[in-house]
């Protein structure tokens, strides 16, 4: 089988070129909620309806949280009036900027600059930030025990997530120095490089691709999923948007640049690290087992050079690391994590040491499964693969002693990204005005 690389296995390296362009058509043809013309292989965007009704479902979500305390129920207020308003909109006959508009601002820019000028930094934001002023001071994000004062002292991420708190450790203050503005604008780069990966046409060259792209990353960026992280602080966004973007150039066949994306998220947070073996089986079983080599190798080495990059002393403190990372995700440590959701797992920790060894046990056995459901039933494309992960997703979190809701955030986000990037049936290449279809071995 030919090489897989940046090179596109799945066969858009045909040759020959057209004047014809697809999203040369006037101002007034195919817009969200229009069929796009089938022969230019465009996706149709959910209806009106459709998108009122899920504007509609985010609006009772806030709505349900505005009684919760501190940022969330703050949260709540901004979006539940920015959805309902959306949802308003949608079922009236106006375009389709002002409702996404209403949305977004209600959602996330609006209560993004709230919290970040009238409310106390929450959990995340102190810890981002109090690691990144230790990293410039001493080499490395962790805190040794001589100075860990509360559950804040700990930092559960991994080197490059402070990459986000540079800016205020350097001394930039104000709004700009909120590690949230650069968790927001992170994630909108790379959730709209996802979708534009994900496009049947090259971006620059076709209107309605490039429209698509924008109207994706606008109602991904507004759903609850990624816009109420983003505003109370959570760093889950940038790793789900990584996510989609590896999953997006390994349907390409770009498995180096999909490892890149990869390493980037693995180097932030250790939930990003189920990403890689499903990758590579996919890889395995769809181009060849050299890819999947390839693909892993160049996926964990770049990890750990970025990691080492990010924290060049942070091996110097072994003690550190362990408490860090290790035994404060596992509850160990003589502050506790305040990730602690009602859920199965938790539950039954609570139980006594009993109760600890049964999930100990239960999670041993959900990975086993997981990893035999991977061998049994191999991913055989990038969508096979985002199911995959939502399910594995799914299952750890319910397990998981130290676990949340919000973490939910992830197999959600995967059914999002699976709806939003769902393919059509033909594809034709606007450039070159031939079908493109999969290269021969």
């Amino acid at each position: 089988m030919a090489s897989v690389d940046d090179a596109q296995v799945t066969g858009h390296g045909v040759t020959g070129h057209s004047a014809a362009d697809p999203g040369a058509a006037g101002p007034g043809a195919a817009g969200p909620g229009e069929a796009l013309p089938a022969a230019g292989g465009h996706a149709t965007w959910p209806s009106r309806r459709v998108l009122a009704a899920w504007f509609g479902v985010f609006a009772l979500y806030a709505a349900g949280m505005i009684f919760t305390r501190h940022a969330d129920g703050t949260w709540a207020v901004w979006g539940c009036g920015g959805y309902a308003v959306a949802a308003l909109l949608l079922l009236a006959p106006t375009g389709w900027v002002i409702p996404l508009a209403a949305a977004i601002g209600g959602a996330l820019i609006a209560p993004l600059f709230w919290l970040i000028t009238t409310f106390p930094a929450t959990g995340e934001v102190v810890v981002i930030g109090q690691s990144a002023s230790y990293l410039l001071k001493h080499g490395t994000p962790y805190l040794p025990p001589s100075l860990v004062t509360g559950w804040t002292s700990y930092n559960p991420y991994l080197p490059l997530m402070e990459i986000f708190g540079l800016p205020r450790a350097a001394g930039l203050s104000g709004v700009f120095g909120d590690p949230r503005i650069w968790t927001t604008l992170t994630t909108v780069v790379v959730l709209a490089a996802a979708f534009a990966v994900v496009s049947p046409h090259r971006v620059r060259g076709c209107r309605h691709c490039r429209r698509r792209v924008a109207w994706c990353t606008a109602l991904a960026v507004a759903s609850p999923l990624i816009a109420f992280p983003l505003s109370v602080g959570v760093t889950d966004p940038p790793i789900i948007a990584l996510t989609c973007l590896a999953l997006a150039w390994a349907g390409q066949g770009k498995l180096l640049r999909a490892a890149a994306a990869v390493s980037v998220a693995c180097a932030m947070k250790t939930t990003a690290w189920a990403v890689v073996p499903v990758l590579a089986v996919m890889a395995w079983v769809s181009y060849a087992p050299r890819a999947a080599v390839r693909f892993t190798v160049s996926a964990v080495v770049a990890t750990g050079i970025l990691a080492l990059l990010a924290a060049p002393e942070a091996l110097a403190t072994p003690t550190a690391l362990k408490q860090n990372l290790i035994d404060y995700p596992l509850g160990t440590t003589k502050y506790k994590t305040v990730a602690a959701s009602p859920l199965p797992g938790h539950l039954i920790a609570e139980l006594g040491r009993a109760g600890r060894l049964t999930v100990d046990v239960l999670l041993v056995l959900a990975v086993l499964a997981f990893v035999g459901w991977l061998i049994a039933r191999p991913p055989r494309n990038e969508r096979d693969a985002a199911v995959r992960l939502a399910v594995g997703y799914a299952v750890l979190f319910f397990l998981d002693p130290s676990t949340r809701f919000g973490y939910f955030a992830y197999p959600l986000a995967l059914v999002g990204w699976l709806a939003l990037s769902r393919p059509s049936p033909r594809s034709v290449d606007p450039e070159r005005a031939v079908e493109v279809t999969p290269a021969a071995p």
